[in-house]
């Protein structure tokens, strides 16, 4: 039964003095009364300013210092050290509106959920902190996550609680990966039946400049995010899909390949539209016209 139960806000931190008192300030402001917040420098190279600055927390804080190997190394340091019964990822260039976990842990709380992940809607800040807009995620069942989850925008991982349990029973973050590790290690959860439940507030600010590996290394993740939803797509069996699309897994692949298309990744796009038209050859479905025609302009802007 949860009453108070501790939770663990890990700040993982490379070259990161712009922002980083700002979010562990963030996290320090908490409403929810029973936290940890551990900073882990991932070898910042920045003439000791992260290290400096996170220092001058004291015992405010907890504080690693690790030589560089990417975030999720940082992260499975603060899942190693953490005393926590949830774990809670703050980028070091992100920022937690004040209720953020009290929020979570009170769902989690009331509704009886001690083993649940909960995610939240979030607002998008500028280099400058200037609010650019709110993202309010879709709607969906948690039956349904994972099969909508490997479809794209659907959470951000800094808006996440997560049970210590999910990390025992799945493992940490994959430290191969610089781009995708997060998603991976969601769909893991997913396909280990731990349940993710959406709480409809704007909880968790994230910040988008020209510092970040999406930015900074974009053909290296275009090429992990073209491996991973070819990947969770192949993990995605047609008995689930029936559940969701009545018998018919043809417009769910449809669905997954123009998204794909529009990310900018061809190669789950090809495999999602091979898939679908597969299944047409099988099922025959009543309304063929209208799925040849989008699987003709599919192919069409594939070329």
């Amino acid at each position: 039964m949860l009453i108070n139960p501790l939770v663990s806000i890990v700040i993982p931190v490379y070259n990161g003095s712009d922002y980083l008192a700002e979010a562990i300030d963030s996290a320090l402001n908490q409403t929810y009364n029973n936290i940890e917040v551990l900073v882990i420098n991932d070898g910042s190279v920045d003439g000791g300013k992260s290290r400096d600055l996170a220092l001058s927390y004291g015992n405010k804080i907890r504080y690693f210092e690790k030589e560089n190997g990417g975030v999720s190394t940082a992260l499975n340091l603060g899942i190693k050290e953490m005393h926590g019964e949830y774990f809670s990822w703050l980028s070091h260039d992100d920022v937690y509106f004040p209720e953020k976990i009290e929020k979570q842990v009170g769902f989690l709380r009331d509704n009886q959920l001690p083993n649940a992940i909960t995610y939240t809607d979030f607002s998008c800040i500028n280099g400058s902190s200037e609010l650019t807009k709110d993202v309010h995620v879709r709607k969906i069942s948690p039956e349904s996550f994972k099969i909508e989850f490997i479809l794209g925008d659907l959470l951000y991982g800094c808006s996440l609680l997560i049970p210590k349990l999910c990390f025992e029973v799945c493992g940490g973050f994959d430290e191969k990966l610089r781009a995708t590790q997060d998603f991976v290690l969601w769909f893991k959860f997913a396909e280990a039946n731990f349940i993710f439940f959406h709480i409809p507030d704007v909880l968790v600010k994230w910040r988008l400049h020209e510092q970040q590996v999406t930015v900074t290394r974009k053909p290296l993740c275009d090429a992990e995010c073209n491996l991973m939803y070819t990947e969770f797509l192949k993990k995605i069996s047609r008995s689930e899909l029936k559940k969701k699309y009545s018998g018919s897994s043809i417009k769910y692949y449809l669905d997954y390949s123009n998204k794909m298309l529009d990310y900018g990744y061809p190669k789950p796009s090809r495999y999602a539209l091979f898939l679908g038209l597969s299944d047409f050859k099988v099922f025959k479905p009543r309304n063929s016209i209208a799925i040849l025609r989008t699987a003709k302009r599919l192919l069409r802007s594939m070329l």
